[in-house]
């Protein structure tokens, strides 16, 4: 199972819920959206899609071997 943080801009408000819930510091807020914070490791946790109330972040999940 292959794992990836996926951000949709498009549906960020800037908010910084998810930063604020993020165990290791990883998401930032800069210019009203959210990003990966350079130097960071994410653990994939999903607490941040789980606190995102625009669903703009989620975590991604994909069998071995799909497109």
């Amino acid at each position: 199972m292959n794992k990836k943080l996926v951000i949709n801009s498009a549906w960020c408000k800037g908010c910084g819920i998810c930063a604020a819930f993020c165990p290791k510091g990883a998401l930032e807020v800069v210019k009203e959206k959210v990003r990966r914070k350079e130097g960071t490791d994410c653990i994939l946790c999903g607490n941040c899609e789980l606190r995102c109330p625009d669903y703009a972040i989620f975590v991604e999940e994909k069998e071995d071997g799909d497109a």
